[in-house]
């Protein structure tokens, strides 16, 4: 800070992010889609909108800057030989091999679109427990597009809530088919992209490479108390992300011009003997899990 107060030639780096826009869409509370066109259940069709169910505004990101100037550091393409060229004249290459190329224009790809590209058909109901953790990817509320196909949302809606089925539906975002996982929630639905069985790593051969080894059955019992000593209910609000409060504080303290505060090491934490480290853990959590039990007891009353 006391660098960038003695030259007077440096400039302030002010950045603002661009809201990424729709053409045709109408922001719902500040928010644009993600995507839109028709959910189809059969011959039963309405225009729908797919939202972002999540954010990472809060997450701190930085800029590269040049610290003669403070300026903001502009990545310009370049080509090896001949230098930088205007990204507006590139076009796409997929590698076949090293340094060889298929050059795809922006017509031959228009003319590969599918039909997902504009509508989320419906193609299956499954019991939501027969897919696998592993496979749930990014929430997404679904919601009308405009007043004209509520009562067609409605009835799909409904008869999901009745069936107690996830749906299973296909949709092109971000130039990628993905499948859906839909499902209702309140008034709207809220959907997963699912991940395909080839993005799932298989772990048999990582899980494979564990020792067998038996644990002692004593342990096992400390251990299962303590896990019921830290019983409760999921509570996100409670959960920080203590790394990024720590850089908005490093921030604040930069612009005061003052010193950052060092964390202290981690202190060793290799178990010697696994009995004596269950049973202090056990020991330390007593008061709680008493504390703990009461809070049950008076919720079950």
């Amino acid at each position: 800070m006391a660098r960038a107060r003695k030259k007077a030639t440096k400039k302030k780096a002010v950045h603002h992010k661009k809201a990424h826009s729709h053409a045709g869409s109408a922001p719902r509370g500040g928010t644009r889609p993600s995507w839109q066109g028709h959910l189809r259940l059969s011959l039963v069709s309405c225009p729908v909108a797919l939202y972002n169910a999540t954010t990472r505004k809060r997450d701190i990101s930085f800029h590269l800057l040049n610290p003669e100037t403070n300026n903001r550091i502009r990545m310009i393409p370049t080509d090896p030989e001949t230098g930088p060229v205007e990204r507006a004249d590139l076009v796409k290459g997929y590698e076949v091999s090293k340094n060889e190329y298929v050059v795809l224009t922006n017509e031959e790809l228009d003319a590969v679109k599918l039909d997902t590209t504009q509508t989320i058909d419906i193609e299956h109901f499954v019991d939501a427990a027969s897919i696998d953790r592993l496979y749930w990817d990014n929430p997404y509320y679904l919601v009308p597009n405009g007043t004209e196909g509520v009562e067609a949302f409605s009835v799909i809606r409904d008869a999901m809530k009745e069936t107690g089925q996830v749906a299973l539906g296909r949709v092109v975002m971000h130039t990628r088919e993905r499948l859906l996982g839909i499902e209702p929630r309140d008034k709207g639905l809220i959907c997963y992209t699912l991940r395909t069985a080839d993005e799932v790593v298989n772990a048999k051969h990582l899980f494979d490479e564990i020792p067998a080894a038996k644990a002692d059955k004593a342990m096992i019992d400390i251990a299962e108390k303590i896990i019921q000593q830290k019983e409760g209910d999921f509570d996100p609000g409670t959960f920080k992300d203590r790394y990024e409060d720590a850089l908005r504080e490093l921030v604040k303290r930069k612009q005061k011009g003052q010193k950052p505060v060092v964390a202290e090491p981690p202190e060793d934490t290799n178990v010697i003997d696994l009995m004596a480290a269950l049973k202090k853990s056990l020991k330390g959590k007593a008061g709680h899990a008493s504390h703990a039990n009461e809070n049950k007891k008076r919720a079950r009353r």
